[in-house]
């Protein structure tokens, strides 16, 4: 069955039985009852309540809350608070979140226009736009909001601003013949959609589809269905929290049997229900010291930090996750108008016959200055008091052109009034307007290249007129071709002389004028995209460019910026929709230029690389684009495009600027790399720890560590060293790497060697510290254990700096969030040894210098070899 735009008027008329007086009441009602109202219909949603209680299900919060309630047993209120109050916060921000992104829909029922004029039983009337129904005949005018999709009947110089939908900010000319050829939305120029906006002239069409059958009403409906990812950092962290958890239970059974074991086994005379509930109270400090209760938290924190860097580039972060997202990303799909180029079109070469360099200098031709006159006259825009531009982007390009050949615009509109015009419409495809010029009364004319070089019989060759020969004609096409093979938009001017004063134009005069010459213009790319796409490129990201502009244009502006390279091919959304999945699927990875798309084409490009296992960002400003912008592992909107795009977008571009997405990658990856440098350094504390203990269990020492120091030392190591770690300074080869597998683990890429050295490292001068200790006593023992334990995880921030550069390469005093991270432990830590709370943390009087000197060689000692070994393992 052939689609409206693909029969007669009359047809689509006959089909939906209606003529041009309209519908009659009671067909209304029974279509009304039928289709229902125009609008999108609010879904139901899911209650804040429910909501709030949902996002308790993730693993690490369930472990933070088994923690909180242990330090809440063991007497520590304060602590299990804090605890407390962090997943509060948590919980209510996702909440939060997940309200915003319900408001997509919300915009787009704001975007629906609130009334329309409708011709029913022969009369027209206003109606609210809602209770449009297919077969209704609507008057538009230029101002107004289409209210709904349809068949245009008629169409007086309307075009139409489609830019919601098509992504393209040139207004579209509306026609009202078929098309022989199934084509996209945005070359169906006899049909109007709804939401779009009337910018010139006048139409009248014939509804076709309403409320969720329109094709804004399908958008909605994949943006209830796109799914919403979960970023890299999200799921490992849920599934590794679950491992965690498994693994330290685990480690408390065993060492509480172990302990429990030995009582019952030994001699010695003790009150064992004290014993065992000793030994389950000190399992379960275990178990608070081995969960870095603050991981959450710091990675909030740092995640917050990466958004602020990020708003120096000029992006907005939506939701904190996306941060690290961005920096895993494997390919951008890109818009191109405005993203990669600067959405203004500029004229960018001309064509005079015989004249080489025109407007080279101020003394301009005859032929310079009617051309220069013919584009500012014959030209409807213009740039208002508050200096915005009014009109068609290709006539502001031409009054930019004058106001840059230091020939204002204005001061010629007064000098030469317009006396006559014929407007420009479609299907003649020029424009006409008379001007009294030097004492000649010219009727100045421009237009397409093709009609005009059909209609011209002169041609002005350096400054002189001349019969429009075969060989002038010739080399006059071969430039508008030339043209046209680089994308570029081409227009022709002319002039013609008439006798009469007040002339009143017509149709039959466009004929037999002077053609003047060519201008060429084109929406330029951005200056830095150059440099951004080649970066991209060398950090390991694929840029592709997604427009709804035409295949040659995309295709010319791919392969100049550089986004297009030998053997890579540009796709029709057309040709896409013939494409099988496998045949995609075997031709993605050569597919950088999409033209003419959908927004199910979009959508369909992005699940295609995710298929792949491959991090997708996906850039967009209008309507359509929203439904791809939720399905990617990150939606970027633009700072000027519609609301529904950016509530469906993690990230927001102020700028529209393809360069600043390029540098917030920077940024993410290395908010990522800092939040392993975290992880890594809080694990490798806890194992420590545990070493340590275990060992102190296998020896049948006595515990090295009490259960409120084991509660002090995460108080003291937690929070504000892993925390600085997370403003560290990007690794030097942050942008020279391949994006990062999702498949790989958090402790993947060196982070797990780490771990296991500096624990080990850590975990041998705290048995060494011990041991010594134990010699004098047991309660000698547990000071100088806690001591190294305390220090040498303090000291740790400094190596846990890099994996590749040692503190010193680093730079010891550029990151002085570490310094005073550092400075604050080692202050913490006296607050231990002073006489009012030695008995409290279990440290004898006989505990002084010369022990604690012991203590901080030992932790001093185990730095310096994690920096030696870091030494060693680059150099292999």
């Amino acid at each position: 069955m052939k689609h409206h735009y693909q029969t007669t008027k009359e047809d689509v008329l006959k089909q939906l039985e209606v003529d041009k007086k309209g519908l009659q009441e009671d067909q209304v009602k029974k279509r009304l009852e039928e289709e229902g109202y125009n609008e999108i219909a609010d879904r139901e949603k899911v209650p804040t309540w429910k909501l709030f209680l949902e996002t308790f299900k993730d693993a690490m919060v369930v472990v933070l809350l088994i923690a909180a309630i242990v330090q809440l047993v063991l007497g520590e209120v304060i602590e299990s608070i804090i605890i407390f109050l962090v997943i509060l916060l948590n919980s209510i921000i996702s909440v939060v979140q997940t309200k915003k992104a319900e408001s997509s829909l919300d915009a787009l029922r704001d975007m629906s226009a609130p009334e329309a004029k409708v011709v029913r039983n022969g009369s027209t009337k206003t109606i609210m736009a809602r209770e449009l129904v297919p077969g209704d005949i609507v008057k538009l005018e230029a101002g107004d909001y289409i209210p709904a999709d349809g068949r245009l009947l008629e169409a007086e110089s309307l075009k139409v601003n489609e830019g919601m939908l098509t992504g393209e900010s040139d207004a579209v000319e509306k026609t009202t013949a078929p098309l022989e050829e199934e084509v996209t939305i945005g070359d169906q120029v006899n049909m109007v959609f709804s939401s779009s906006l009337v910018v010139n002239g006048r139409g009248t069409f014939v509804v076709t589809a309403t409320g969720e059958k329109a094709e804004i009403g399908k958008i909605a409906e994949m943006i209830e269905t796109a799914e919403a990812k979960q970023t890299p950092l999200q799921r490992k962290l849920d599934s590794f929290s679950k491992k965690l958890g498994i693994a330290i239970l685990l480690i408390c059974i065993i060492i509480f049997a172990v302990q429990v074991g030995r009582l019952w086994f030994s001699d010695a005379d003790v009150d064992m229900t004290k014993a065992i509930l000793d030994a389950l109270m000190f399992s379960v400090a275990i178990a608070v010291a081995a969960i870095p209760e603050a991981l959450q938290s710091i990675v909030t924190i740092v995640l917050s930090v990466g958004t602020n860097k990020m708003a120096k580039q000029h992006a907005i972060i939506r939701r904190l996750p996306a941060v690290e997202t961005l920096g895993s990303t494997r390919v951008i799909c890109t818009d191109k108008t405005g993203t990669l180029t600067e959405n203004k079109m500029t004229v960018t070469d001309f064509y005079l016959p015989e004249v080489d360099k025109p407007f080279s200098d101020n003394k301009w031709d005859k032929s310079e200055q009617l051309l220069m006159q013919t584009a500012v006259l014959c030209n409807d825009s213009y740039i208002n008091e508050d200096k915005k531009e009014i009109g068609d982007p290709t006539e502001i390009a031409l009054i930019h052109l004058a106001e840059n050949k230091k020939q204002s615009y204005k001061e010629m509109r007064d000098k030469y009034p317009r006396k006559a015009e014929l407007p420009f419409d479609s299907d003649r495809k020029m424009m006409s307007t008379v001007h009294e010029i030097d004492k000649e009364t010219l009727m100045l004319i421009k237009g397409g290249p093709d009609v005009m070089l059909e209609r011209a019989q002169y041609v002005l060759v350096n400054g002189e007129k001349r019969e429009l020969s075969t060989e002038w004609l010739q080399k006059l096409q071969e430039q508008n071709e030339s043209y046209s093979k680089q994308a570029l938009r081409v227009l022709a001017f002319g002039y013609k002389k008439i006798d009469e004063e007040n002339p009143s134009l017509s149709v039959e005069d466009e004929k037999d004028f002077v053609l003047i010459g060519l201008m060429a213009m084109m929406d330029p790319p951005r200056e830095a995209v150059y440099g951004s796409i080649e970066e991209a490129k060398k950090a390991g990201i694929q840029p592709v460019m997604i427009t709804g502009d035409h295949k040659t244009t995309a295709e010319a502006i791919g392969r100049e910026i550089g986004l297009m390279e030998e053997g890579d091919i540009a796709v029709t959304g057309k040709e896409l929709d013939k494409m099988s999945e496998q045949e995609l699927d075997e031709k993605l990875e050569r597919i950088t230029v999409y033209a003419r798309v959908s927004p199910e084409n979009k959508i369909r490009i992005v699940k295609a690389w995710q298929e792949k296992g491959q991090i997708t960002a996906m850039t967009g400003d209008g309507v359509n684009d929203a439904p791809a912008l939720k399905q990617a592992d990150i939606g970027i909107g633009m700072g000027s495009g519609t609301d529904v795009a950016k509530d469906s977008a993690a990230m927001i571009l102020t700028d529209d600027n393809f360069v600043s997405i390029v540098k917030a990658v920077g940024v993410g990856r290395t908010v990522f790399d800092n939040i392993k440098k975290a992880i890594a350094y809080l694990f490798a504390g806890n194992l420590g720890a545990i070493i340590a203990i275990l060992f102190a269990v296998i020896m049948n020492w006595a515990n090295p560590f009490t259960a409120l120091q084991l509660l002090f030392i995460n108080l003291v190591n937690d929070s504000l060293p892993a925390i600085a770690l997370g403003v560290e300074k990007p690794e030097p080869n942050v942008m020279k790497r391949k994006p990062r597998d999702i498949k790989e683990g958090i402790f993947a890429g060196g982070t797990l060697r780490s771990v296991t050295i500096r624990g080990i490292l850590i975990g041998v001068a705290v048995i060494i510290s011990h041991y010594i200790g134990l010699q004098h006593s047991d309660e000698m023992g547990v000071a100088m254990a806690f001591t190294t334990l305390i220090l040498s995880r303090t000291l740790q921030t400094f190596p846990a700096r890099s994996n590749v550069q040692t503190a010193i390469g680093a730079g010891i005093f550029q990151n002085k969030y570490v310094i005073g991270a550092v400075l604050v432990g080692f202050l913490l830590y006296t607050i231990t040894i002073l006489p009012f709370a030695r008995d409290i943390f279990h440290i004898p009087a006989e505990f002084g210098l010369s022990k604690f000197a012991i203590a901080f060689g030992l932790a001093l000692a185990s730095m310096i070899l994690m920096e030696v070994v870091k030494l060693i393992r680059n150099k292999k």
